[in-house]
């Protein structure tokens, strides 16, 4: 099996850029080349102002790169969850505006001709357990409360949808669907750049100050001067000295596939081409791509000290769930990292005049990233924070996230090794 991430070698969408390579002013300077990044870039563009993006490897290298590629409407928490924690007027904007996600996400991909894999079939969370299936039966609840067209699947029904015996039930979203992710953010940063926005690769931030009205921003010998500043790396964040540093847990998922499948298989795996995700405390995934290839994706860091533990958890998670494919080999493996926060819940930070930090996306990086990064360059564009999807905060701090990190990796390890023999 190649360690290869298998989005880099199907993206039909491609993008490159040149360092930065002078000095320039601006009226909106972008940190981060994610959904995030890219979306703020081609919104503030368009809008008409000048952007420039900075991003320290390549367009779509962190976690937009690495993404599972589903793109689904609302958070990871059920909405009561999320008003009981955030108020009921701001969790209630915030539900409203998660919920469009999909289709901002989808009309965006048509507008801008995005060559993406585009399915909006739905995604179906799957009970891995009884009590699984009580969560999605309150989830469903909730959902429906807020005017979510969602369907409570029975065993039979989540049987004929995915192929596999092994789950209790299903919530289905017909709201969402999937996406090659790093194609989708390529064609982000291409339609950014067709608006006029500049976008720079391999131009790693040195660091960032603030001095008469507009922050400055090194990047090798050069200095990029804004009067705005918008930082989104999420869970790829590297320092910018003191100017801001985000608050979060990282979280590791790792994701393998196998070759495309003969069609006499695909006839009965998911054939209806929904993206899912388990109800499991050490969650995983299953989806398909265009091509027919199967993604099988799980929490745990495919490159760190458990990686081989990951690797054999997905080959008998494969045979677990669709005993026919057993002795199919899975050929590509690849893993990134999420910014999770405390309470689950995306942060908008202002760390100074005109400027705003985007972090925690908790594992839902496509809609929300495409929406926040769309309505914080807006929101610094007009000098309001009417559009934003939820209110800043001055700053954000985290328990102990290094031993939250670790709990994670280790918990997740201790599954995959006892999980599915």
């Amino acid at each position: 099996m190649t360690s290869e991430n298998l989005w880099r070698t199907t993206a039909r969408e491609t993008f490159a850029a040149p360092p930065l390579d002078a000095d320039r002013t601006v009226d909106l300077a972008i940190i981060g080349g994610g959904f995030t990044g890219c979306a703020a870039a081609l919104q503030a563009a368009r809008d008409g102002a000048s952007v420039c993006l900075l991003e320290a490897e390549t367009i779509g290298h962190g976690g937009s790169g690495r993404n599972v590629g589903l793109v689904n409407a609302g958070l990871w928490l059920p909405p009561d969850t999320v008003r009981a924690q955030m108020g009921e007027a701001q969790g209630t904007k915030l539900l409203t505006t998660l919920a469009e996600a999909p289709s901002r996400v989808f009309a965006l991909i048509e507008r801008e001709a995005i060559d993406c894999e585009p399915t909006r079939n739905g995604t179906l969370h799957l009970a891995h357990a009884p009590k699984g299936m009580a969560d999605l039966t309150d989830r469903h609840r909730q959902g429906r409360a807020m005017g979510a067209p969602l369907d409570l699947l029975d065993a039979t029904e989540t049987t004929r949808r995915t192929g596999s015996t092994a789950f209790h039930g299903a919530l289905f979203d017909p709201r969402a669907g999937t996406i090659q992710p790093l194609a989708y953010v390529s064609g982000l940063a291409r339609a950014a750049t067709e608006a006029k926005a500049h976008l720079h690769e391999k131009s790693p931030v040195h660091s960032v100050t603030r001095q008469a009205d507009l922050w400055h921003i090194t990047s090798g010998p050069h200095t990029l001067s804004a009067r705005r500043l918008l930082v989104a790396t999420n869970a790829y964040h590297q320092t910018l000295g003191p100017a801001f540093q985000p608050a979060f847990v990282p979280v590791h998922y790792c994701q393998y596939a196998t070759d495309p499948l003969p069609p006499a298989l695909l006839d009965s795996i998911l054939p209806g081409k929904e993206g899912c995700w388990d109800t499991a405390l050490v969650m995983s995934s299953v989806r398909r791509d265009h091509a027919g290839r199967l993604i099988i994706g799980g929490i745990g860091n495919g490159t760190g000290p458990g990686a081989s533990l990951h690797a054999a958890w997905a080959r008998r998670k494969l045979a677990a769930l669709y005993p026919a494919l057993k002795d199919i080999p899975l050929t590509h493996g690849w893993s990134g990292r999420i910014a999770m926060t405390g309470d689950h819940i995306p942060k908008i930070v202002a760390f100074g005049p005109e400027a705003y930090a985007i972090f925690g996306y908790s594992g839902r990086g496509i809609g929300p990233g495409t929406v926040f990064g769309t309505e914080t360059a807006r929101a610094l564009l007009t000098g309001s924070e009417d559009p934003l999807p939820l209110a800043p905060v001055h700053q954000h701090r985290e328990t102990a996230p290094a031993v939250q990190a670790a709990y994670f990796e280790t918990g997740a390890c201790l599954t995959h090794a006892l999980s599915d023999r």
